[in-house]
């Protein structure tokens, strides 16, 4: 019931989709070309080298061996792999200064980008937070200038802790693949595919966990509460944590598969609005998690008020 209603609120706010493209769009113009700057200046002798070349060239061959199926290729593959990352060890060992420093300055390109990422997404939480409200129509830029104190604080504390909990999850799921390829042994296709769909679900498990515990954080603090108050909030809610884990678990994996057939059948074009509107429907999911668990009434369309134990219709 919450997540058709987090999509029905979605289609009723679907206008900002558009303006968060267009928000995303300047904004990774932007830092895409600061990041490739950074990464030309720095990072050229490792990008060029021979030995980059060769780990690019077998994660290619991975790939084509993991769909044609080529068992004997795919047997040795750890070992080859493990050489050719410890060749470009070396490389990177060779010029760890202009590395280190190339490595800094796209860590926090990253995290400026993700910073004003977040304060997009803050707009637009204020924009569905006023919908549910008084179902008024809040303009992005008005929401953006107005709340932008409250939205920069937030996202300073966000991004970081967001930044290193997705660090820890690249690096227990790399750890992850590689032991369950190890310990899968004698059938050479079928392990790579067996560790590639534990690694993918423990990905999307880790991410639906950090959506849950921070669910109600945004929201909170949108409607007046600090950040330490709501981080707390947020995560103390036990009692309702399996349907907001649920629900943000079907929602990453119905996003995931969205995005991927789009890439497909459009050839990547219809990626422009459908991942906007992914960021949009978790944020959809908050806000009804948000106001059911606090047991506010709020709009669901012009028609309907959704309270805590009821649904009210109203005549036009």
């Amino acid at each position: 019931m919450r997540f058709r209603t987090a999509i029905h609120i979605l289609i009723d706010n679907f206008v900002n989709v558009y303006k968060l493209l267009l928000y995303r769009i300047i904004t990774g113009i932007i830092f895409f070309s600061l990041g490739y700057v950074t990464l030309k200046l720095g990072l050229s002798v490792i990008t060029s080298s021979t030995e980059m070349d060769q780990v690019l060239s077998l994660i290619s061959e991975f790939f084509r061996a993991l769909t044609s199926g080529d068992s004997v290729y795919l047997q040795g593959f750890q070992s080859i792999f493990t050489e050719a990352l410890k060749a470009l060890l070396e490389v990177v060992v060779a010029h760890i200064g202009s590395i280190v420093g190339s490595v800094i300055g796209l860590i926090v390109i990253y995290l400026l980008s993700r910073f004003f990422n977040g304060l997009a997404l803050f707009t637009v939480g204020c924009a569905f937070n006023d919908r549910m409200q008084t179902y008024s129509r809040t303009k992005f830029s008005s929401a953006f200038f107005t709340g932008f104190g409250r939205a920069a604080l937030y996202t300073v504390i966000y991004v970081p802790l967001a930044f290193l909990y997705d660090a820890l999850t690249l690096l227990v799921s790399w750890f992850f693949f590689f032991y369950v390829l190890s310990f899968l042994v004698g059938h050479a296709f079928l392990s790579v595919l067996v560790s590639l769909m534990l690694t993918v679900t423990a990905v999307i498990c880790l991410q639906a966990l950090k959506l849950t515990l921070a669910s109600s954080w945004m929201p909170a603090v949108i409607n007046g509460k600090g950040n330490c108050a709501s981080l707390k909030e947020s995560v103390s809610h036990g009692k309702n944590f399996g349907s907001r884990f649920s629900s943000f678990l079907v929602a990453i994996y119905l996003i995931v598969i969205l995005n991927v057939i789009c890439a497909v059948f459009t050839i990547g074009s219809a990626l422009l609005l459908t991942i906007s509107m992914s960021f949009m429907l978790l944020l959809s999911i908050q806000f009804v998690h948000y106001y059911e668990d606090a047991g506010k009434r709020y709009f669901i369309s012009f028609e309907q008020i959704k309270g805590d134990d009821h649904e009210d219709i109203i005549q036009k």
